[in-house]
């Protein structure tokens, strides 16, 4: 019998650092990226891929102001320009996955659900932005569009640039999740979660609308792994451990992590937050209430033995 695997692609599968973010640098990164679920396939596992969007939907944002600005055209909010970032990143994994099945003389339906998640409005994430989105700047830039616009900008000491922050509320509930595993289980790669899913609320009993914020997709995607009954949860990320002390003289990789050092090592701050913490929380979440194990490491080590960092439950 086939195991269930969601596979949280992090941003680096697409745009990594230094790149200008073309569709040729994205379709050659989603392409390597692709070739590693080839390991998962041949170790019996069906796929669900889920995806992060932070550069590109800071970058919808960018263009979104910049027609306003210069044509008068509206602008869209943020739930729009996730979903339009969730369409075209959807295509290109779809496409460079099919190209790497068909390299290999694999045949699989590859299916993008553009996907909404429910949040609660009142979340006291929208008083609390925190997730970073589109690219980096340096502090006088950054200073500058804060005060042209509002928005907030922290520093990403490990990337050495300033980004924008917007509000990141916790899912609640993945829509179409009945859709999503039985076509996940009947041996179909599915594309769902992306950016995190939409985000929408009811605004009264039976309607939904959506609002303007970036669901963390590392925390949407252990949702959708345990509303679906995934048998493990792979997070990527551009390191291939977790680390303690990370990037100091003191640096530890970690193998095997239980919830409880997990959870001890938030509390001391080891895990910076808008990077590594929300992965922790993911995983020890999917673990903590599933029973099942979670694996965080890099792209290339997918489904690789002793590949990654190992959360469990003791």
């Amino acid at each position: 019998m086939k195991k269930l695997g969601v596979v949280a692609f992090g941003g680096n599968a697409l745009l990594q650092a230094g790149q200008k973010g073309t569709i040729d640098e994205q379709e050659a990164n989603a392409y390597e990226a692709s070739k590693n679920l080839l390991n998962l396939i041949n170790r019996n596992y069906n796929i669900v891929i889920t995806h992060g969007n932070g550069p590109q939907v800071g970058s919808i944002l960018l263009s979104e102001q910049a027609g306003n600005q210069v044509h008068g055209l509206p602008t869209m909010p943020l739930d729009i320009c996730v979903a339009y970032s969730q369409g075209f990143i959807g295509y290109i994994i779809e496409q460079q996955l099919k190209n790497v099945l068909a390299a290999h003389d694999l045949d699989r339906d590859i299916i993008s659900i553009i996907t909404q998640v429910l949040v609660n409005k009142n979340d006291p994430a929208f008083q609390n932005p925190t997730k970073p989105i589109g690219p980096y700047y340096n502090k006088e830039v950054a200073d500058k569009m804060a005060k042209e616009t509002g928005s907030k900008y922290v520093e990403d000491k490990k990337r050495g640039g300033w980004r924008k922050v917007v509000a990141s509320p916790k899912p609640l509930v993945i829509s179409n999740k009945k859709s999503i595993e039985q076509l996940a289980r009947s041996g179909q790669i599915v594309i769902a979660v992306g950016g995190g899913g939409i985000p929408a609320f009811y605004v009264e009993p039976n309607k939904l609308q959506g609002i303007d914020a970036v669901i963390d997709k590392d925390l949407a995607s252990a949702l959708l792994a345990k509303q679906i009954g995934a048998d493990k949860l792979f997070i990527l990320t551009d390191v291939a451990k977790v680390c303690l002390n990370f990037n100091t003289p003191q640096e530890k990789t970690i193998d095997r992590m239980t919830i409880a050092e997990a959870e001890k090592y938030l509390a001391e701050g080891q895990f910076a937050e808008g990077s590594m913490a929300p992965k922790i929380r993911a995983a020890v979440d999917f673990v903590a209430n599933t029973g099942k194990d979670a694996i965080i490491t890099k792209t290339t080590l997918l489904g690789v033995d002793d590949g990654g960092t190992r959360i469990v439950m003791v």
